[in-house]
């Protein structure tokens, strides 16, 4: 990129140095509505405006520009388009086509039934793990056992390991895991520090509570979220904690964690309160969309987890225009694991070369 571009690597509000939200800086506050009116602000609608400013600043007030969005970044690209389509020049996306109007149970059933293959894929790749992770979760199931942050590690805190499923490397770090997961201890076999410090660096959102706090709320558009992971997963007896196999989740965000979580715990009254909020304004403009003249090409991953690729090639028919490149040569990582064919591909398509 860098070879034809002047390259600007955003940190969206909310995260690196951009006012990132910590517990200390929620703490400000001096309620749980405080709280969560601030959160209301970190949504793709304001990143966009944020995008603006420095578009203005940086390139210039009638200039545009050209953006890449991965996954959320696509989110809010779609986003860009609905309310500011003149300030763009070229925009890339890369597993990130949202449904325009989709609700968000739809968007959690599909990517649940994407999850019950990721499921059967690991264990067909790992065979002996059923046993492995049989034996974890009933030891889990019988005993109290703390991370090394003080927090309990439970059946359904150990399931959320498959966070990492939708990419290319995903299913090796938690192989890995579990295949070292005890060690002989003065009264026999137990879980080891190793595999404790292992789950909690993949689980845990003490540096990133954001993700906790508005992973819902990024698809809410007139409607609240309502813990809507939460309340499919009960009728999924694939994510049972008695299950075996036992599957394992993924993005989804779920109320025990704000009760479980060490960095978490003084969030879940405001983590209620956004789960709660039904006014979310709208997103995606579905005439602008439709009489798009900006230059889009989106790479649709057909095995994606995390965006369905259903809801993102609906979309797809809804952007004037667009050119989509639809593979499962890629998982949600594409652009991390092979970002110069990945990129280049969508450079070359906006520009009418393929």
């Amino acid at each position: 990129a860098i070879q034809e571009y002047r390259v600007l690597l955003l940190d969206q509000r909310g995260t690196g140095r951009s006012s990132p939200i910590t517990p200390e800086s929620l703490a400000v506050f001096e309620s749980p509505e405080g709280q969560a009116e601030y959160l209301t602000h970190f949504r793709a609608d304001s990143i966009v405006a944020d995008a603006e400013c420095m578009r203005r600043e940086l390139v210039g007030q009638d200039r545009p520009w050209t953006v890449l969005g991965q996954s959320f970044g696509g989110f809010c690209c779609v986003h860009y388009l609905s309310v500011a389509p003149e300030s763009l020049s070229a925009v890339w996306i890369t597993g990130g086509l949202p449904g325009l109007t989709t609700p968000i149970e739809t968007i959690y059933q599909h990517t649940y039934n994407k999850l019950i293959e990721k499921n059967e894929h690991y264990y067909a790749r790992y065979p002996g793990d059923v046993e492995r992770i049989h034996k974890i979760a009933a030891f889990l199931a019988s005993h109290d056992v703390r991370l090394p942050d003080g927090s309990p590690l439970t059946v359904h805190g150990f399931q959320a390991l498959g966070i990492g499923f939708g990419m290319s490397d995903g299913y090796e770090p938690l192989h890995y895991l579990v295949e070292s997961a005890f060690v002989e201890g003065p009264s026999g076999p137990t879980l080891g520090y190793p595999f404790l410090r292992g789950v909690q660096n993949a689980t845990a959102y003490d540096t990133n509570p954001i993700y906790a706090l508005l992973h819902e709320a990024i698809y809410a558009q007139g409607s609240a979220s309502s813990w809507c992971a939460a309340h499919l997963r009960a009728d999924l007896p694939q994510f049972d904690e008695q299950a075996d196999p036992l599957f394992f989740t993924a993005e989804m965000i779920y109320p025990w964690m704000f009760e479980e979580d060490q960095a978490l715990q003084g969030m879940r009254q405001a983590a209620d309160l956004l789960a709660a909020k039904s006014d979310w304004p709208r997103l995606y403009d579905a005439d602008r969309l439709a009489a798009n003249e900006v230059r889009v090409a989106a790479a649709i991953y057909h095995d994606d987890v995390y965006v369905p690729v259903e809801l993102s090639l609906q979309t797809a028919r809804s952007i004037r225009g667009i050119r989509t490149w639809v593979t499962n040569e890629y998982e949600h990582n594409g652009l991390r694991a092979d970002g110069a064919r990945v990129l280049g591909r969508l450079r070359d398509m906006t520009r009418g070369i393929l």
